[in-house]
């Protein structure tokens, strides 16, 4: 239904006109009622009315004054007017602000009525083209989910790709002619460069893309995929030439827009040009191979050569890694581990030919081994970040940068958890210390509250409190019995039962050992 609110200082103009309209057969319901102008706004911003029936003076935030921050408010309320003959320049004024209805005194239920009628039909009208816009909007973006589908697909090596399958299933309209491919590698630092910031590099690229590449072609679509653009072109023999011209164009363009657009580098990796649609599969590798290769050719280029492996035994530069990094890796030293990732990256750069997608591999399998290697929780998730984070990286130095800043952050973490978990059982002992040194406690029975070995717990201790059990167990004691002398007037001889003593002399000669006084002195010093 349709809110409505009625603001007006006379409460008997509300009940009139309340009382004038059968609201429910209008599709219309009654929110409330203001008596001054104030009140209206604060009505307006609780209910969201589609209606406000005013008069064009009232005290404190007269009509016209109401008129203007309520469509402030909601630009598109409708806002009916009531004046007075004397009023009407106010009346006037109002229409200024857009007000098309104005009522005048004495009010006429007819003609209120009528109002309130052509209201309901503009309000009708407006709400269809809004849902005809939504819709339109829903079924865009429907379709292009759909079509966006087909990248996807192609990624994943899906070879039902017939031009029947490419109409019927993706709604991607293509003609006899070529297929080809481009993946817009996006290289940038993933902590730096947030969602928001990469949607504004979307549309932009988007936008390039209709204008630079999309005139020349049947059909084509861009997709994106994490920090990846996916290309997909159909296009007539004849405009071949024209194509690539425009890929390189549309590269151009976002380099020339790289300021606006934060900190990153692009590079475009184009695909072969096929006649079957079902070749789609290997225009799309190569032109992955073709964008691995900015790691050595460098970022800001239009790339469509691959070139064949360079025969490197991937696998025998591995075992020389995993020979010199295991040992550091086990005992969590982080600058062995990085002497190690260095003589990798020496010894890819040693090779004669080297591609892009071979050092991209290396690193990926170094940092897999380092995650296996480590045992740490949540490996495949940590795994799957820095894979991502690989693949935004254009130089061979930033990959190489990405798995030591890996390999650093999982040996503090793992440190750190070792360190806590060694030190727990201590924080154990100190605090069972702390609640029973007022009686003969022992080494063997701290060591049986925590669960230790003698000889394994002392060790430990001496290694974390930096002196024994039995001198940390005296400090504890002589401590409590400074706070005793200080802050009680408890006899000496109680105090020493109090911190766990039977012989007072051997209190007192502990305590002086200390402290250098005896404890009559210490109190007289300090009580």
């Amino acid at each position: 239904m349709w809110k409505v609110i009625i603001a007006d200082d006379e409460k008997l103009i509300c009940r009139l006109v309340q009382a004038l309209v059968d609201w429910s057969a209008l599709d219309m319901s009654l929110e409330a009622t203001a008596e001054n102008g104030l009140e209206a706004l604060e009505m307006i911003e609780k209910h969201d009315p589609d209606i406000l029936i005013t008069d064009i003076r009232m005290p404190g935030c007269n009509g016209l004054d109401l008129i203007k921050q309520a469509r402030e408010i909601k630009p598109d309320l409708e806002i009916v007017i009531i004046s007075g003959y004397a009023h009407f320049e106010y009346a006037r004024t109002a229409m200024t602000y857009g007000v098309e209805n104005y009522i005048l005194k004495p009010i006429k239920q007819e003609e209120l009525i009528e109002t309130l009628q052509k209201i309901k039909i503009r309000l009708e009208e407006r709400k269809q083209e809004i849902d005809v816009i939504q819709n339109f909007i829903r079924s865009q973006n429907d379709l292009n989910r759909l079509r966006e589908g087909l990248i996807k697909d192609v990624l994943s090596k899906n070879k039902n790709l017939s031009v029947k399958n490419l109409h019927d299933t993706y709604h991607f309209m293509v003609s006899d002619g070529y297929y080809q491919t481009f993946i817009l590698k996006i290289d940038c630092d993933r902590e730096k460069v947030d969602a928001s910031s990469f949607v504004v590099i979307q549309e932009k690229a988007r936008e390039l893309f209709e204008t630079e590449i999309a005139p020349y072609c049947e059909d084509c679509i861009l997709g994106f995929l994490d920090h990846t653009g996916y290309g997909i072109l159909n296009y007539m023999p004849e405009n071949k030439d024209d194509v690539r011209r425009q890929i390189h164009e549309f590269l151009k363009q976002l380099e020339g827009n790289k300021h606006l657009l934060g900190t990153v580098d692009f590079t475009l990796g184009l695909g072969s040009v096929e006649e079957k649609p079902e070749m789609l599969l290997d225009s799309m590798e190569k032109a992955e191979m073709a964008a691995a290769e900015r790691l050595l050719e460098g970022c800001g280029r239009l790339l469509e050569n691959v070139p064949p492996s360079s025969g490197i035994q991937k696998q025998n530069l591995m075992d020389k890694y995993v020979k010199a990094a295991e040992h550091s890796i086990e005992v969590l030293d982080v600058e062995g581990v990085f002497l190690a990732d260095e003589n990798l990256q020496n010894a890819i750069m040693e090779v004669v030919d080297i591609r892009g997608r071979e050092v991209l591999e290396l690193v990926l399998m170094a940092g897999r081994f380092f995650l296996l290697r480590t045992g740490i929780e949540d490996a495949e998730q940590i795994q799957s970040s820095f894979d991502a984070q690989c693949m935004q990286c254009g130089t061979i130095a930033g990959l190489f940068a990405e798995l030591k800043k890996l390999q650093q952050k999982t040996i503090l973490d793992k440190m750190e958890k070792q360190e806590s978990e060694s030190s727990r059982p201590i924080r154990i002992a100190k605090q069972y210390i702390m609640q029973n040194f007022d009686r003969n406690i022992t080494l063997e029975e701290v060591c049986e509250y925590v669960g230790f070995s003698a000889a394994y717990f002392s060790a430990m201790f001496k290694k974390e409190c930096g002196e024994g059990f039995a001198k940390y167990l005296m400090r504890v004691r002589m401590e409590e019995a400074k706070n005793l002398l200080r802050e009680t007037n408890m006899p000496v001889a109680e105090i020493c039962e109090k911190v766990g003593y039977n012989d007072r002399k051997h209190f007192t000669h502990t305590f002086h050992k200390m402290t250098g006084v005896n404890p009559a002195e210490y109190r007289k010093l300090y009580g």
